[in-house]
């Protein structure tokens, strides 16, 4: 009869050392999702602010760096999450994660400005722009104006400034502080070059691929 020591040799230790590699590529993995959902939150949030302050004015600047920190915590344990549970369960847990500032900023654009946010941030255009659409047939003035923002800063975002301008009328005709078709067209690449700031700021791309 083989020894016990044999047995632990060509056994029990190789499904030790099995399992200990698992659990480290499980909790490396987890830890790069954690990290790659601090940067898209506080991406998303930036933008957030962005948006609010096309809506509701104020300084852009300080709305995006005040908004950026609400949503860094909030991301990064939407990450540890999505890595460690299954995807059925991933959309409500993000959900449960979201903080006190981020829910308000979602109050504020509506829930379909808001989950354009994401789409746009990681450069799904036809995404941001179908929720912006959406947001803007809203019965609320101010969502329906965060979703007309949403789709030109996409469609300048992809390169198709012609669509967005296409847009315009309906920006000069609804929002107050817009009043002509170059007002617009300032507050666009304005809006534009931040969007690629907040990207490079959280380590994503700057320019969508």
């Amino acid at each position: 009869m083989r020894s016990q020591k044999q047995l632990y040799r060509k056994f029990i230790c190789p499904s030790l050392v099995a399992m200990t590699l698992s659990f480290w590529a499980c909790s490396k993995q987890t830890v790069q999702k954690s990290g790659q959902g601090a940067a898209v939150g506080g991406a998303v949030s930036a933008v957030g602010g962005l948006v609010t302050a096309l809506v509701f004015g104020g300084n852009v600047g300080e709305a995006v760096a005040r908004s950026a920190v609400y949503g860094a915590s909030a991301g990064a344990a939407a990450g540890a999450i999505s890595g460690s549970m299954d995807e059925h369960n991933q959309k409500k847990a993000a959900a449960n994660t979201l903080s006190e500032d981020m829910q308000k900023l979602k109050k504020r654009v509506g829930e379909d400005a808001f989950s354009g946010l994401e789409a746009l941030v990681s450069c799904k255009h036809e995404v941001a722009q179908a929720y912006g659409h959406t947001a803007a047939q809203s019965d609320n003035k101010d969502h329906a104006l965060a979703g007309l923002w949403l789709q030109v800063i996409a469609y300048a975002d992809n390169q198709e400034e012609e669509k967005a301008r296409a847009i315009f009328p309906d920006l000069v005709a609804q929002d107050e502080k817009i009043a002509s078709h170059a007002q617009a067209e300032t507050k666009m690449r304005e809006a534009l070059q931040k969007l690629m700031d907040i990207r490079e700021t959280h380590g994503l791309p700057r320019i969508c691929g």
